[in-house]
């Protein structure tokens, strides 16, 4: 750039705008550094920490306004990923509906048996499916040939086996296909086994929390990451937002 005449200024790493920069592009930078998207975990919960209800119940603990507020954080994303168990629970659509988008987020999902419905919502258009599995090729592949058939891209990606239990998908070597694939950010909204999941693997780099000022009770929690025996056993983060939205807050950490 100098060589052609322009100006340019390196500011220091905790410059105000090179904050800013950085953060506005910072799924591009986590791709070309560290060959990963930047991975940004939604959840909702009342004030007391309950995601749904203990009959599974979870519609709609926040308002409409942090809905909505949601679905631009999904639209600013690459990918919006999910868990099997949400699909099969809630048929969600994962898809951009409550503001205005010129491309729908590629979705994906982790399904380890491939139990996936040839009739779910999350098949539908618009946007395309990615779909994660650690099952065995030659005894699902009718299954695989009906999703083909719907325009599913299923992807096999088994982690190492354990004694005694199914295998699973490899969540790190999934972000890292993502990766490759283009995908800088990637916006993860799943059920509470699955969000702990990543977080025991240390995959997540951002949560965005929206608390719905109510009590719940007992019921499930954001994440299975537990039990633990010691305070210093848990996940330590940093808040670098709270933001009213409507009746609801959200915190970014």
């Amino acid at each position: 750039l100098r060589a052609a005449g322009i100006q340019v200024e390196l500011l220091p790493t905790e410059h105000p705008l090179a904050l800013a920069s950085r953060e506005r592009n910072i799924g591009f930078l986590s791709r070309m550094t560290r060959g990963l998207p930047w991975v940004r975990m939604k959840m909702a919960a009342s004030l007391d920490g309950t995601s749904a209800l203990a009959n599974g119940a979870s519609q709609w603990i926040t308002a409409e306004a942090a809905r909505t507020d949601g679905h631009a954080w999904r639209k600013r994303a690459g990918a919006i990923l999910t868990g099997i168990g949400t699909v099969l629970e809630d048929d969600p659509r994962l898809d951009v509906r409550l503001v205005e988008t010129a491309r729908q987020p590629l979705r994906v999902l982790v399904d380890s048996r491939l139990e996936l419905q040839l009739d779910a919502r999350i098949i539908a258009p618009p946007g395309a499916l990615l779909v994660y599995t650690a099952c065995d090729p030659e005894s699902t592949q009718a299954k695989r040939a009906a999703l083909a058939e719907r325009g599913v891209t299923v992807i096999d990606c088994a982690g190492p086996a354990r004694p005694g239990s199914h295998a699973k998908v490899d969540l790190a070597a999934l972000l890292q296909d993502l990766a490759s694939r283009g995908v800088n950010e990637l916006h993860v909204e799943a059920g509470h086994k699955l969000n702990g999941s990543l977080l025991r693997e240390g995959l997540v780099d951002e949560l965005l929390l929206y608390l719905a000022p109510k009590l719940l009770g007992p019921g499930m929690g954001l994440a299975a990451i537990g039990p633990l025996t010691e305070l210093a056993q848990g996940i330590a983060l940093e808040f670098v937002e709270a933001t009213p939205v409507g009746r609801d807050l959200r915190l970014r950490a």
